[in-house]
């Protein structure tokens, strides 16, 4: 495998340095300078040499993987970067699957020439992701750019240490707990409607954007089930704590960031004269401080026999399995991953309810049929939200057709094989939920279309007949949201439960109706091209009171 990322610097300056010494040896130079121009004729020559290699002989020469579909188009050196980096490689994956046949491996070009491989059928993510998963992990320069901010957690630690720490917080997401914390997500969604429908106006309306709310109730939600913390974001937003977390989203200048990773060295790029840069460090070294507080008075508490709450973080305390570093790790990792993954989905499913009208109606009856007024104080259980099947169906069809992470990476770290076809080692391999999940191939004609019902049987008022637990999806791999085996998402019940009781209260209070009418057309809205996909610039709504609960 050639690509200009891994030009392999430290051999080459080796090879200049030896250069130097035999021509010295040979008594072919007199002076210093003549032995530094020799050392940097040798060592840029090298790198010009590599480059030209890299770029322009081996992906069209050499490669074993030149034979693959390849996506049409792009730029002379520049393939599809340019594209994938103002799009996302989301967005860009549904128009290149549909347009360029294949058997579920597709060749990408991107900045100079280096080549990725989207990975898109079921046998091919089977491999990737259960049977072969341990040859395949994210990409060291990405998980450096994560831990920067987040630490060494689930997110950023690959073998042994992944299984390990996966292994030791797998009680702290068993799905009796997740049921536990289903009272604190309703409690604190009733918090935002309340809160929403005391700054409308007179007759119940407003006009607002979404996503600075939606931001919010999901940072206190995280907060509290996750941590035992109440940022207060809900009520106001210029709170201390929740201002500095603010700065650890994810955010479109982090794509460019992640990409240097590949490049530069580590003491550069954590330390690079740039805001974005000491922003998050300065808001993660706040947020750590916190941590480190807070797991010290849980200690104490559960040391003494007191009720420690019901958070991720007690529970994972009480297995006495993490020192005090690597809990702050893991606090750091599911604040960030659980709090704008649900945001962004929120948002998807206030667009969706916006845009068709008759199942925001439909919705609304169903859940004040079943849930009590979010200004009474009734305590609301897994049992009822569980039970409520459109509901469920709402959100399943958000979480399928918009999933909140649109793309993610991985490297092969020896070479292998995937669906028979060779794969050098340090070949980059993209699955892109947003494009698995709504292939026609898996999910039938009408894979695109925004349809609850496909989650439903007959009975339950759906077109269902056969399987509608997995929305009709002829495969395990079809729905890609939270990926599956060893690597797949470990909140993945506490992200959909986070997201039904959200909806529930939103929808059941208020009707959303877009601002911008030329939105009803989903291809108008542009997709942040960041780690988590969501609406870029906003989503603009007009917030009506519907009176009666």
């Amino acid at each position: 495998m050639a690509a200009i990322r891994l030009i392999p610097l430290k051999p080459m300056a080796g090879i200049s340095v030896l250069g130097c010494v035999l021509i010295k040896l040979l008594h072919l130079l007199d002076s210093t300078t003549q032995s530094l121009a020799v050392f940097l004729t040798l060592f840029f020559g090298q790198i010009a040499i590599y480059s030209f290699y890299a770029a322009f002989i081996y992906p069209f020469f050499v490669s074993p993987l030149r034979h693959l579909p390849q996506v049409k188009g792009g730029l002379p050196l520049l393939g599809h970067g340019i594209s994938m980096r103002k799009n996302g490689p989301g967005v860009m994956a549904k128009k290149w699957i549909r347009e360029s046949p294949n058997d579920g491996l597709i060749r990408i070009l991107w900045h100079f020439n280096q080549e990725m491989v989207l990975v898109n059928s079921p046998q091919a993510l089977s491999e990737l992701l259960v049977t072969k998963c341990y040859s395949f992990e994210k990409p060291l320069f990405a998980r450096k750019f994560l831990a920067f901010i987040i630490g060494w957690g689930l997110l950023t630690v690959e073998g042994d240490e992944h299984k390990k720490q996966r292994r030791d917080m797998l009680p702290a997401f068993s799905f009796r707990h997740i049921k536990d914390l289903y009272p604190t997500f309703w409690r604190k969604s009733c918090e935002s409607v309340r809160e929403i429908t005391s700054q409308c106006d007179e007759k119940g309306y407003q006009e607002m954007d979404i996503s600075g709310w939606t931001a919010r109730c999901a940072l206190d939600i995280i907060g509290l089930a996750g941590v035992g913390v109440d940022f207060g974001s809900i009520k106001n937003p210029e709170n201390p704590l929740a201002r500095s977390y603010e700065y650890l989203q994810p955010s479109e200048a982090d794509m460019p960031l992640i990409g240097l990773r590949a490049f530069l060295p580590d003491f550069i790029m954590d330390n690079l004269p740039i805001q974005r840069v000491r922003d998050a460090a300065r808001a993660s070294a706040h947020i750590r401080g916190v941590a480190h507080e807070l797991i010290q008075e849980k200690r104490r508490l559960l040391d003494s026999k007191q009720d420690a709450g019901l958070d991720i973080l007690t529970v994972a305390l009480g297995g006495r399995l993490f020192s005090e570093n690597a809990l702050v790790d893991q606090m750091m990792t599911f604040l960030s991953a659980g709090h704008e993954t649900t945001a962004s989905s929120l948002i998807w499913a206030t667009y969706f309810m916006a845009k068709y009208p008759h199942m925001q109606e439909r919705l609304r009856q169903e859940i004040r049929e079943s849930l009590p007024s979010p200004d009474s104080d009734t305590e609301v259980t897994s049992a009822v939200i569980d039970s409520m099947p459109y509901l469920n169906a709402v959100c399943s069809e958000v979480l399928r057709t918009n999933s909140p992470v649109a793309q993610t990476i991985r490297v092969a770290n020896h070479d292998t094989t995937i669906q028979g076809q060779f794969i050098p080692k340090d070949t980059l391999l993209v699955l892109v939920p947003w494009a698995t999940n709504t292939d026609p191939k898996q999910w039938g004609d009408d894979a695109h279309d925004f349809k609850p019902e496909r989650w439903l049987s007959p009975e339950q008022g759906g077109t269902n007949a056969t399987n509608a637990a997995s929305g009709g999806a002829t495969s395990n791999y079809a729905f890609m949201t939270f990926l599956h085996g060893p690597h797949s998402c470990i909140g993945g019940a506490f992200a959909k439960s986070e997201l039904a009781c959200l909806v529930a209260a939103w929808i059941g209070r208020f009707n959303f109706e877009l601002k911008d009418k030329s939105l009803l057309d989903e291809s108008r809205i542009k997709v942040n091209p960041s780690i988590v996909a969501k609406p870029d610039g906003g989503m603009e709504m007009c917030v009506q009171v519907v009176d009666g609960w």
